[in-house]
C-alpha cells in the first residue's frame, strides 16, 4: 500500500473519533468562553454584550479568592493521602507477611470508592453531627472537651471535614491502582537490592516509587483535575457553608448560575476553571517529560 492509501486509511480511522473530539469536547469550550462575553440569563431573553467585563469581576471577586483557598486546600490534602498515603499503605499490603491478607484489605479499602458521593456526604454530615454523631463521644473518650466542636458549622473546620471525606472515600481507589502497579516490578530487582544491604525504606524510595512513576503521574493529574473541579461533596455536606467558608469554585458557579441566574458570569467562571485545570496539566505533563530526560 502506497503512503498516500495508507494516510487515506488511517484518516478514515480516526475521523469518528475526531469528530466527536471536536463536537463535544473543543466547541463547547468555544460556545462557553463566547456565552461567557455576553450578559445573559435563563429567566430572561435580555442578551447584551460586555465583552472581558465578567473576567475583570472574576480579579475583583473576594469569594473568588475564598473559592481558590479552598480548592488548594483540597489539591493538597488529595496529593498527600491519595498519592502519599495510598503509596504507604499500598507497599505495606505488597509486603511479604500481608500478601496472603491483600485480597481482604484491598476489599476492605476500596468499598467506599463504590459508594455515592451523596450518600458519603449525608454519612459524615452525620458523624460530624455534634447531637447525633460519634464523633464527639469518641472524642471524649479521650479527654477533649466536645462543648464547643462543630465540624461543619464551624467556619475554620468545615472545609477539612469535607476534605477528609473526600479522602475516606478515594484513598482505596488509589491504593488499588498503586498495588496493581506495584506486582508488575519484578522481585529479583527487590531481592538483589536487598542482598546489596539496601533496607526496606530505601528499596521504596529507590525501587518502587521511580518504576511506578507513570502509574503515579496519571493518578496525580486526576486526583489534582479532580480536587479542582470539587463540587458534589461540598453540596451536599455545606452547600459552601457556613457563609462561604467551603465554597468552591465549582459551588460558586454552580450558585452564580443557577441561583443568581447569571449565565454570563457563571460561564467566565467555568472558562476560568477550565484554564486552571489545563494549565496543571500541562505542567504535570511537563514535569514527567523534564523527568524522563
Amino acid at each position: 500500500m502506497s503512503r498516500k492509501g495508507s494516510r487515506k486509511t488511517a484518516f478514515i480511522y480516526l475521523a469518528p473519533a475526531m469528530i466527536v473530539i471536536i463536537v463535544f469536547l473543543y466547541l463547547p469550550i468555544i460556545l462557553n468562553f463566547m456565552n461567557s462575553l455576553y450578559k445573559w440569563g435563563a429567566m430572561s431573553t435580555e442578551v447584551k454584550w460586555v465583552g472581558f467585563k465578567y473576567y475583570k469581576q472574576l480579579v475583583e471577586d473576594d469569594t473568588i479568592r475564598v473559592a481558590l483557598k479552598n480548592n488548594l486546600v483540597f489539591v493538597i490534602t488529595s496529593v498527600v493521602c491519595q498519592i502519599g498515603v495510598s503509596l504507604v499503605i499500598s507497599a505495606v499490603l505488597e509486603s511479604k507477611f500481608l500478601r496472603r491478607w491483600q485480597s481482604f484489605f484491598r476489599t476492605i479499602y476500596f468499598i467506599p470508592s463504590l459508594l455515592m458521593i451523596t450518600v458519603t456526604g449525608i454519612t459524615f454530615k452525620m458523624l460530624y453531627s455534634p447531637t447525633i454523631g460519634l464523633l464527639n463521644p469518641v472524642l471524649e473518650l479521650f479527654g477533649v472537651n466536645t462543648s464547643n466542636v462543630d465540624i461543619l458549622g464551624s467556619a475554620k473546620t468545615a472545609i477539612w471535614g469535607v476534605a477528609a471525606a473526600s479522602q475516606w472515600q478515594f484513598i482505596g481507589y488509589t491504593v488499588v491502582l498503586f498495588v496493581v502497579a506495584m506486582q508488575s516490578i519484578s522481585d529479583d530487582i527487590y531481592e538483589a537490592a536487598e542482598i546489596d544491604g539496601a533496607s526496606g525504606i530505601q528499596r521504596f524510595f529507590r525501587i518502587t516509587v521511580p518504576l511506578m512513576k507513570n502509574t503515579i503521574m496519571i493518578n496525580m493529574i486526576i486526583i489534582i483535575t479532580g480536587a479542582v473541579r470539587v463540587y458534589d461533596e461540598v453540596y451536599v455536606m455545606t452547600n459552601g457553608g457556613p457563609g462561604r467558608a467551603t465554597q468552591t469554585l465549582a459551588t460558586y458557579l454552580y450558585q452564580v448560575g443557577f441561583k443568581n441566574d447569571q449565565m454570563g458570569y457563571a460561564s467566565a467562571i467555568a472558562f476560568f476553571v477550565f484554564i486552571i485545570t489545563f494549565i496543571l496539566g500541562l505542567f504535570q505533563m511537563k514535569g514527567y517529560d523534564l523527568g524522563d530526560d
